[in-house]
């Protein structure tokens, strides 16, 4: 319950700029390319991904941004848009990646998992033979955390 007007509307404003800025933030880090001298995005966001271990992987040139996918999970339609999808069709392998602008990661993380593990399953529908890895890319920290089995 609040107190008064003031702190609810403190409380909306605080929400509207996180969410305003995990979308400016997915803007910049969609339109991320590494690929050695053809590298090209936003040079700050480079340098944190390349400082970060085990996060070029996912901006190499054949990964996909936004990446929609749908079906049908216990008994429920369900649409999604991966943020960042690499597949490798020799390996029969495929990493999602999601990324998360959250202040504290402990805050909502099981949701996140559950998110992924949704991905997941609508994805081993259409590549039923394919190993599907997960992780997160906790943007305030640069950090990759992978996500066993979600």
């Amino acid at each position: 319950m609040h107190d008064n007007l003031m702190d609810l509307i403190a409380e909306r404003r605080s929400q509207k700029f996180a969410a305003d800025n995990g979308t400016r933030m997915h803007m910049r880090l969609q339109n991320i390319i590494i690929d050695g001298n053809n590298t090209c995005g936003d040079a700050d966001l480079i340098a944190h991904i390349q400082s970060c271990y085990g996060l070029t992987k996912y901006f190499a040139k054949n990964s996909k941004t936004e990446v929609p996918v749908a079906g049908i999970i216990g008994g429920k339609f369900i649409s999604r848009r991966i943020d960042r999808m690499c597949v490798d069709h020799p390996a029969r392998r495929i990493m999602i990646l999601d990324y998360k602008t959250d202040l504290n990661p402990d805050a909502h993380r099981e949701k996140y998992i559950r998110q992924l593990g949704e991905y997941r399953a609508l994805l081993q529908h259409i590549y039923p033979e394919y190993d599907i890895s997960a992780a997160i890319l906790w943007t305030h920290q640069w950090r990759l955390e992978q996500i066993k089995n979600p």
